[in-house]
């Protein structure tokens, strides 16, 4: 299908891991079909290795890359944040605003409606990816950034959630949204579908993924403790990624004297760091759609991973196999089984791997929210066919019932 060609302007604040592979995903593809893509992020975030990414990106965006300093949490700051954001995007002259993450999402709609009620016909897309969903509506930070997104969503023409979890958790904490919506999984090329071998020297474990505790590294280190405690020594294991608890982390290995079983890296691409260990451990305690699960599944690698977000999505039949977040003793008991009995964990990443390049592709991702955004502007493709809307209602229910189904377990 060919597409009408628009400026679509994406906005995240953080240019780091799954979100930012997202983004880069997206905005390949969308240039590649004859948009004209932008993009806007934080100045501050990001390692080397991060920037490089953004540097081979920037030569596909016609209009262009630009970083302002953007904070974390909500600040005095985020005036001036806003302003500097609006007069960049007021002359892109672009017909979607597609914000990413919470910070992400605020800016462009904010920015979007303005420049609504000034005659600019535009889009307002959001797509929390988690974001201020992984919040306890229970706690008063939830309860502020839950009744933000309320007053936003008023502001918003479409949403896209990476999965049925997050489309029904936000649901749950935001309510019934009023906007156009779509649940999209996160794609991969077809060429992450080959299998990754490790040579047999290779460490027992691998961690990969941001170091904060969100994403559970100190639950990965507690475990290697533990079955140091039972064996009298601990599984090798190697810890890949970047983040703002790294030092703790550290300290965390040496107080616990596991400086000679375990090794930190820097950021590494997922498919390289997979050949430093036999079995790749996620223990997450809150995800949307990790791409670092579709990437450990694609590349036929064992994974350990936690019952949280989007995974049992992906895992499907064989979603039994995962283990409860934050429970380090199940965590453990995970590990240890992959040390005693490799070939059964070899097997089931054979298994997993089976439908995957079907429903997580590139392609449908783009094509998925491209047709959204037409759906909203109210144009068709240049090839006259009509953009397939999704029943936002049974997407609802299906949501709400895989909500229900992990929240119970």
């Amino acid at each position: 299908m060919t597409t009408t060609p628009m400026r679509i302007v994406h906005c995240v604040r953080s240019p780091i891991g799954g979100i930012f592979r997202h983004i880069r995903d997206l905005a390949t593809s969308q240039a590649a079909a004859g948009h004209d893509v932008g993009l806007i992020c934080d100045s501050s975030t990001g390692s080397a290795f991060d920037n490089q990414l953004l540097e081979e990106l920037r030569p596909k965006l016609a209009l262009g890359l630009a970083r302002f300093p953007m904070q974390r949490q909500l600040t005095i700051k985020d005036m001036s944040a806003t302003l500097s954001l609006y007069r960049h995007i007021r002359d892109l002259k672009a017909d979607v605003l597609h914000g990413h993450g919470a910070k992400g999402g605020a800016y462009v709609r904010l920015i979007g409606s303005f420049l609504a009620m000034r005659g600019q016909k535009i889009a307002r897309v959001y797509c929390p990816h988690g974001g201020s969903l992984h919040y306890d509506p229970n706690r008063l930070e939830g309860r502020v950034y839950h009744a933000l997104e309320r007053l936003m969503g008023r502001l918003t023409d479409g949403l896209v959630f990476v999965s049925d979890y997050e489309a029904s958790a936000y649901e749950s904490k935001i309510g019934l949204p009023r906007a156009k919506s779509r649940i999209v999984y996160n794609g991969l090329l077809p060429e992450e579908f080959a299998p990754v071998e490790v040579p047999d020297n290779a460490a027992d474990f691998l961690y990969i993924g941001m170091l904060r505790d969100l994403k559970g590294p100190d639950l990965f280190i507690e475990a290697l403790y533990n079955i140091r405690l039972k064996n009298g020594e601990a599984p090798k294991a190697h810890i890949v990624g970047e983040g703002p608890e790294e030092d703790r982390y550290r300290n965390m290995v040496t107080r616990l004297g596991l400086e000679r079983a375990v090794t930190f890296h820097g950021a590494l691409p997922a498919r390289e760091a997979f050949k430093l260990a036999k079995t790749v451990v996620i223990p997450s305690r809150a995800e949307a759609m990790p791409y670092i699960i579709l990437e450990t599944v694609a590349a036929e690698r064992p994974l350990i991973a936690t019952r949280v977000g989007g995974i049992p999505e992906i895992f499907g039949r064989y979603a039994h196999r995962l283990v409860d977040p934050g429970h380090i003793g199940k965590l453990t008991t995970a590990m240890e089984a992959a040390i005693e009995d490799p070939a059964k964990m070899t097997k089931e990443a054979g298994e997993l791997r089976g439908c995957l390049a079907e429903t997580f592709s590139v392609d449908l991702m783009n094509d998925r929210i491209t047709t959204l955004y037409q759906d909203i502007k109210g144009i068709l493709p240049a090839d006259g066919a009509v953009p397939v809307a999704t029943d936002s209602a049974s997407a609802a229910s299906r949501a709400q019932a895989v909500y229900a189904r992990s929240s119970n377990r």
